[in-house]
């Protein structure tokens, strides 16, 4: 697919489109005419046309897709007529994003009820849906390698099942005629005719099926090369390979296996017979036993070569289970033996399948008898849930079978031991046993599991066996457990706040200390993950001092942070809990003697050179702070913190995710050790499944007939991770209702002269070099454009790397910007945060507002401890009314609630990095509506990125979340269109 803009996607979507059909399928096109085209109207024939390609722009501004004329039928007062019209041609992997679209929109998936919200054509809406259901085709396999009528090579969607033929033709019957505009080829004075829909319908399936496979994996799955390319081959030479491979699938007939059971009599177990069914591919409705099939043709109904095809079919069949050869020379019943239908039940069944042949089981013989794994039946509740969970004991794991929905006694249980059948009467019926239940059946112990393991299994309700993912019966107090963490707020175990605590908890902050007082108690660790400023030192500093009210779990607590907050903490801990001991350890005088109670403070690069010492040390519990500093599980940093043994780990952090998942499994990992399994594994289960299923409904939606997000892995992760992780936001009901508003504003600006030279100059020469680069180096010419442009939207003096004392006025529309509004912020006795992510552009800016005799303060990651704890304390005074920061220095930790004004001079394009820079100032303590200022230079990437942050959030997330080295993979065309500079008109 191409890169396209949710503006280009919706102007699309409201296009009148027709399908165009092609030989090979791929070359097919879908033609796009504006809703209001007529013929001649527009510049070029096109109506609206504009330069951007954005809301109001015309087709011809889309930076793809070839501009051309078509001959369509319209109707005029109840008359047909053939007019020609200018309309926009796009590949299926072109017009596959704004198809989608149209579709979602069409069923109101797109912010729902919005009348802002474009209404898609009927046309568009039509093979938007036509889309999904071959997205939804391909997805499941249901393609087929072939040799086009022209000799080329084509993917094509089969074999279809009877659900996808009765879908396709509702989907038909539903097509509105603007759908079916393209008039079919007739002599001269012939009549007006239009192609079939059911066709014409078939022919885009088969185009999307042609399109998508078309991957570095598509010429192993078809074992031929050519099949992998997007330009047609011409192999005339595949096509008996091909026929081959569909014959049977695709051309006549479709085989199946009917077993059914025959009565015995005097109480003797039913025979089991094959019985070899056959169908048409073209009308799944069409179905005959293969003796019938062989008795007459045509009584039957199908064409004279099926019984031929239906002997090479089951010739195929033989090949991959041997037992059907017995059905040759003329197929009919076939009784089977035991083993035989042990075999079938197994792997027989699955590799059958592949090849396209279903067996089908007697409903009244496969009733439901489902394998779940029972975890921890093989003990007594512990009387000490702590020990138990820092301890290495073990939960026994076994096989337990329900039938209908009932768990078999162990009396049944031993019965389908003892028996060596695959036919066994249960309960007065007969139950198909096969050989992977029987194996279960009789070795029905598994490897037991740890204890957090057992934990997991519970809170998910499954656990993966060899692979596979099986459903989990959790022991009774297994699942009183779960039921007691699957409470967030603690209501059943009221606690008190310590009484050594100066401080009255808010209500949230009382459920807060509630969970870290029940997770700790129970051995667990944890992750409060409530929004910055909602008090989360204060939760912790009241779980400390009530673990000190108990012996069992009295002792010093150790706190590793970021170097700008070990002021912060030594000040809340002297305010929230006074004559509690508090030390640093930090700097070439630290030391641990004497540090057994109260609070040890120390910075992550200090715990890094002294892992050891500090590992060697008795701590009750060891908190990480803005814990978002050890989401790199590789780091130096993260290993070190995994040497420090104690009691329990409590993580803090306002993003637990900002980039990818893998933080998440690095801090739960950190405080609950096994809970996610190893990285690896994390990545293989949740990681990977959930990236995408996001990405896939980002672009596509979800598959015809699902809903919603329904039973999906993030549901499931969910699951596991809740009782492990409490995350507030302000914005919840109840959490922080005395925070004032929070306005936010974009302030699109101008470049000057100079900058706009800069900017075309630096992305002329610069994609220049990429075009003709890649690998590793054209990734390090992406990021040098991308820094670059954002470097002269910032300022030129920032771009040439200009000294301080050079002329800054009048050069940048964002400095012009900035001085206008620190002018009335202090005008009206504000004071105002400015971040930057650049710590030269902040010196830039600290020596232009010096000269403009605007005293200002300016923190960087180079700022030593006491002078960051110097200038907050002066800020917060209001002895300075501006406070400079460099984004990645400052963007957590800080309180500056004296500041009711925001100023993001650049962006770091990750929302929630730019969100905990913003709740610097917004935060509990803060009084005054807060007002977020975000600087955008027009028409430059900085536009483009903003808009689709702003548009499209859910895909930001998947798509910029880790900021500019995301872009690096964007095509040389598509980088091109995000960053050429446009008009602001």
């Amino acid at each position: 697919m191409v890169w396209m803009s949710r503006e280009q996607a919706d102007l699309l979507a409201q296009c009148a489109v027709v399908f165009e059909p092609g030989d090979p399928p791929r070359t097919g096109r879908l033609a796009f005419r504006s809703p209001d085209g007529l013929p001649g109207s527009g510049p070029d024939g096109l109506p609206g046309a504009g330069p951007d390609g954005l809301p109001g722009a015309g087709l011809d501004a889309l930076p793809f897709g070839d501009s051309g004329e078509a001959d369509l039928v319209i109707d005029e007062g109840g008359t047909l007529t053939v007019c020609r019209f200018p309309v926009l041609r796009l590949t299926v992997a072109e017009a596959l994003p704004a198809l989608t679209l149209a579709r979602r929109l069409h069923a109101r998936e797109v912010h729902p009820g919005d009348p802002a919200d474009p209404a898609p054509s009927a046309s568009a809406a039509f093979w938007g849906a036509a889309t999904a259901a071959s997205l939804h085709l391909v997805a499941r396999g249901r393609v087929l390698a072939g040799v086009s009528a022209t000799h080329h090579d084509t993917w094509r969607a089969g074999p279809l099942t009877p659900e996808d033929v009765q879908y396709l033709r509702e989907l038909a019957a539903a097509a509105p005629a603007e759908a079916l505009a393209t008039p079919l080829a007739v002599p001269e004075d012939g009549p007006l005719l239009l192609p079939d829909i059911a066709d014409l319908l078939r022919s885009f399936v088969d185009a999307v099926a042609d399109t998508l496979p078309r991957t570095a994996a598509a010429p192993a799955a078809a074992g031929r090369s050519a099949f992998a390319a997007m330009e047609p081959q011409y192999v005339p030479q595949l096509r008996a390979w091909a026929e081959e491979i569909s014959r049977g699938l695709t051309s006549g007939i479709r085989l199946a296996l009917r077993v059914d059971l025959v009565p015995a009599g005097d109480g003797e177990p039913p025979a089991l017979r094959l019985v070899p069914q056959v169908s048409s591919p073209d009308d799944p409705t069409r179905i005959a036993d293969a003796d019938e099939l062989f008795a007459s043709v045509e009584a039957a109904g199908f064409g004279r070569r099926a019984q031929d095809n239906t002997i090479a079919a089951v010739r195929r069949a033989a090949e991959v289970w041997p037992p059907l050869s017995r059905l040759l020379p003329v197929p009919s019943a076939l009784d089977l033996a035991d083993h035989e239908v042990r075999d079938l039940l197994g792997s027989a069944t699955d590799r059958l399948a592949a090849q396209g042949v279903e067996v089908l089981w007697p409903t009244d013989a496969v009733r439901s008898l489902v394998p779940r794994a029972v975890v921890g039946g093989d003990r007594t509740p512990p009387t000490d849930l702590r020990s138990f969970f820092r301890g290495d004991g073990t939960v026994g794991l076994r096989w337990q079978f329900d039938l209908d929905g009932q768990p078999l006694t162990e009396q049944e249980n031993a019965h389908l031991a003892a028996a060596d059948q695959a036919l066994v009467l249960l309960r007065g019926h007969w139950v198909l046993i096969g050989t992977d239940t029987a194996r279960k059946i009789r070795e029905r112990d598994l490897k037991p599991l740890t204890a957090i393991q057992a934990l997991a299994a519970a809170l998910t309700g499954h656990i993966k066996i060899s692979g596979t993912r099986v459903k989990v019966a959790p022991s009774s107090w297994l699942l009183a457990l779960r039921r007691r963490l699957a409470d967030p707020d603690g209501s059943d175990e009221p606690v008190e706040p310590p009484a050594a605590l100066d401080a009255t908890l808010r209500d949230y902050q009382l459920r807060g200390l509630r969970w870290l007082d029940r997770m700790t108690s129970l051995g667990l660790g944890g992750c409060l993950a409530d929004d910055m400023g909602l008090g989360k030192t204060v939760q912790l500093i009241a779980l400390h001092l009530l673990r000190q009210e108990h012996p069992d779990s009295a002792g010093p607590t150790l706190v590793v942070c970021p170097a700008s907050l070990l002021g912060n903490w030594q000040r809340e801990i002297g305010k929230f809990a006074p004559g509690t001991p508090v030390r640093r350890y930090h700097g070439p005088q630290r030391t641990l003697e004497g540090a057994t109670t109260g609070f040890v403070l120390t910075t992550y690069g200090t715990m890094r050179l002294d892992a050891e010492r500090l590992g060697a040390h008795h701590w009750s519990a060891v908190v990480a702070d803005e814990a978002q500093h050890v989401k790199n599980p590789h780091s130096g940093t993260a290993k070190a913190l995994r040497l420090i043994p104690c009691d329990v780990r409590i993580a803090l952090t306002g993003t637990p995710v900002e980039n990818n998942l893998s933080e998440l499994w690095a801090v739960l990992d950190w405080t609950t050790p096994g809970l996610l399994g190893s990285h690896s594994h994390f990545r293989a289960r949740w990681a990977a499944a959930i990236e995408a299923e996001r990405a896939e409904r980002a672009a596509f939606g979800p598959p015809p007939g699902e809903e919603g997000e329904h039973g999906s892995t993030a549901q499931r992760l969910a699951e596991l991770v809740r009782p492990f992780l409490l995350r507030r936001r302000k914005s919840d009901p109840g959490i922080a209702p005395e925070l004032p508003p929070k306005t936010e504003t974009d302030h699109p600006v101008a470049l000057t002269a100079e900058q706009r030279t800069l900017y075309e100059t630096h992305v002329r020469e610069t994609m220049a070099q990429i075009r003709s680069t890649d690998g590793i180096a054209r990734s390090g010419l992406v990021l040098k454009l991308l820094t670059g442009l954002k470097q002269i939207c910032n300022h030129p003096a920032h771009f040439l790397k200009e000294s301080q004392d050079t002329r800054l006025a009048g050069r940048s529309g964002k400095l012009e910007l900035l001085d206008e509004l620190l002018d009335t912020i202090s005008a009206e006795d504000g004071a105002v945060l400015v971040f930057t992510q650049y710590v030269t552009m902040a010196r830039l800016l600290e020596a232009h507002l010096r000269a403009r005799g605007v005293p200002t303060l300016l923190l960087h990651g180079g700022t030593p401890v006491p002078r960051r704890e110097e200038m907050v304390r002066r800020f917060q005074d209001g002895e300075v009314p501006v406070f400079l920061l460099s984004l990645k220095a400052a963007g957590t930790g800080l309180n500056l609630t004296r500041a009711d004004h925001v100023v993001h001079y650049d962006r770091w394009w990750n929302p929630a990095v730019e969100a905990q820079a913003t709740d610097r100032a917004y935060r509990i303590g803060q009084t005054r509506t807060v007002q977020v200022h975000r600087m955008i230079s027009e028409g430059t990437v900085e536009d483009r990125i903003a808009a689709l942050l702003e548009a499209k959030k859910d895909l930001a997330d998947a798509v910029l979340g880790s900021g500019e080295q995301s872009l690096t993979k964007l095509t040389n065309d598509e980088l091109a269109n995000l960053v050429q500079l446009r008009s602001e008109g």
